[in-house]
């Protein structure tokens, strides 16, 4: 047995709505979000048999609600995909989506299926971080992760004090930056393209259509920035303006063995080259992506210097300064999400894995110089992931 190439066909994204009762998907199902991402893959490759479909896998982070009942198999039976398609649910919160495609990609490189679809969702509005869970005593009694783990606001503040080189000062710059760089990408028409409109409907106002992403700020300053307050500590470095925001939102791709792809002309616009996970303290989760990327480095022999393109989720400006300063790039390194990120576009938690890597694919087409880039990202309860991609 070999293990087969496996290829990002294509991906598509809902535009991100902010959470709550005034944002675009208010009165809009989680799993909704989902099926109009999975029909709209199917819609933009027609040369794909939906039959030929072997897996979908579906990350939430809070799997309850209009986001459980095995959303990846209810998904796709919604979506109209042929009941013989089999599916299921994937959680590692903030990375779900970036694991639901390291897993399908396995299942595709080993020959269980020859063609998967992976991704995220979450709905925050309807289910806020932490809804249901009740986490184990033992955790504080024994010691095991100090109290702050389970509050991400906190565990960025506790890499401020980790890391006393990045000031609150540079975290604001960074998330100025971010809102820039996103602006700048819409007003190019690049993030648009792969943008998934979606019907909507308030009370207030009837049925509308969501077209754009709603979280961007594009009228931020740094003085707006430095003026925010600081919900997660008095006096401290953490704000809404250097974070990502509660957000709602879901996201899709399709992955393929490339023999597989080349056979049904379907487009592939990179190819996996490997992936790593790795667990790091809880309360200092945003650090995750370091230990996550150099063991993935070490591995394929590269150096960062080999990565010409990197797409790391900004959950807190901190965390993404932490990983750039270990890695001794600057901030406004090019290769560095270059579109922006989380910051100005926001996080729907399991969903944004999958945002990151449509968003690489696409700066691929726009680099033929690049041979390597990753997809890097934070996650709860202390982990990191990353996911290295090459040129097709």
């Amino acid at each position: 047995m070999r293990a087969r190439d496996v290829v990002f066909v294509d991906g598509v994204r809902t535009p991100f709505g902010r959470s709550g009762p005034k944002g675009i998907y208010a009165e809009t199902r989680a799993d909704d979000l989902v099926v109009r991402v999975i029909r709209e893959l199917l819609r933009r490759n027609p040369s794909l048999p939906p039959e030929r479909v072997g897996e979908v896998a579906v990350a939430a982070t809070t799997q309850i609600g209009d986001q459980g009942l095995t959303i990846g198999r209810s998904a796709a039976i919604l979506a109209g995909l042929p009941v013989s398609v089999p599916g299921y649910a994937i959680d590692r919160m903030c990375a779900g989506a970036m694991t639901a495609v390291t897993t399908v990609a396995g299942t595709v490189a080993l020959g269980a299926a020859d063609i998967a679809i992976a991704g995220g969702v979450e709905h925050m509005g309807r289910h806020p971080m932490g809804e249901g869970v009740d986490p184990n005593p033992r955790f504080l009694s024994e010691h095991l992760v100090d109290e702050s783990a389970l509050f991400m606001g906190m565990t960025a503040e506790n890499l401020h004090d980790r890391f006393p080189a990045i000031t609150k000062d540079r975290a604001d710059a960074y998330a100025l930056a971010s809102q820039q760089k996103v602006a700048a990408a819409y007003a190019a028409g690049r993030i648009q393209p792969d943008l998934v409109p979606m019907a909507v409907r308030t009370k207030e106002l009837g049925w509308g259509w969501a077209s754009v992403d709603e979280p961007p700020r594009p009228e931020t300053t740094l003085d707006g920035l430095r003026a925010l307050k600081t919900p997660f500590r008095p006096h401290g470095r953490v704000t809404a303006g250097n974070s990502s925001g509660i957000n709602d939102g879901a996201t899709g791709c399709i992955i393929a063995a490339e023999e597989v792809a080349e056979q049904l002309g379907l487009s592939a616009k990179m190819r996996l080259v490997d992936f790593s996970f790795a667990g790091v303290e809880p309360e200092v989760m945003g650090v995750g992506p370091v230990p996550a990327t150099e063991k993935l480095l070490a591995r394929n022999n590269l150096t960062m210097d080999d990565i010409g393109l990197i797409e790391i989720n900004e959950a807190f400006a901190v965390q993404v300064l932490a990983f750039l300063d270990h890695f001794k790039i600057e901030a406004d390194d090019p290769r560095v999400n270059p579109w922006g990120g989380a910051i100005a576009l926001g996080h729907p938690l399991a969903s944004s894995g999958v945002r990151l890597m449509i968003q690489l694919a696409a700066q691929f087409a726009e680099h033929p110089e690049v041979r390597y880039g990753m997809a890097t990202m934070c996650v709860g309860m202390g982990m990191g992931g990353t996911v290295l991609w090459e040129r097709v």
